[in-house]
């Protein structure tokens, strides 16, 4: 792929590529951004090759993944190294953006963030990126089997913990939960 029509598959995918980062950087937008950077320089320069082989999103996303990886280790040797390590406490949604959002929407994303790294990663690829079973595989480096499992779990984490929550504020159990995805 050359680079006017490399640069035009990664225009085409900038917004779902950044939702991407969102998920990979624990929704930290400027964390998200620094690493979308650093993924787009990584095609840009040639250090990231895409073959074929896959998608150009799935592709992508899994240059993505592993950027924020690289980036989370290397933030945390870098504070080891001064002393400054701390355990990292996600901050708590803001109230613009909870206003922003239905109930059904806010229920939802509290779920999935009640999920292990891998079950949220699995749900946020096909949910909310449109990739299939083996994409994601492709995308986390792991086995078409261990997503089949983090993805069936995940979902019934989500549907029980929406279940939950919407018996304990609605008092009707299944009605929100209809209303969300599944």
């Amino acid at each position: 792929m050359d680079g006017p029509e490399l640069r035009s598959e990664l225009e085409k995918q900038h917004a779902e590529s950044y939702g991407w980062a969102l998920c990979c950087c624990a929704r930290d937008r400027s964390q998200a951004e620094e690493v979308l950077q650093n993924a787009y320089l990584k095609v840009l320069q040639g250090k990231a090759r895409y073959d074929g082989r896959a998608a150009f999103k799935t592709w992508f996303f899994g240059v993505i993944r592993r950027t924020a990886a690289e980036e989370r280790r290397r933030n945390l040797l870098r504070r080891m190294k001064h002393g400054l390590w701390r355990p990292r406490v996600v901050p708590a949604e803001s109230p613009a953006d909870a206003l922003d959002r239905s109930q059904a929407q806010t229920l939802l994303g509290r779920a999935m963030q009640a999920l292990p790294p891998r079950q949220y990663r699995v749900l946020q690829l096909v949910f909310y990126h449109g990739l299939s079973l083996a994409e994601t595989a492709q995308v986390m480096a792991i086995s078409i089997g261990s997503v089949r499992t983090h993805y069936a779990r995940g979902k019934e984490s989500v549907r029980r913990q929406l279940q939950e929550k919407s018996s304990d504020e609605t008092g009707t159990g299944t009605r929100l939960v209809a209303n969300v995805l599944w």
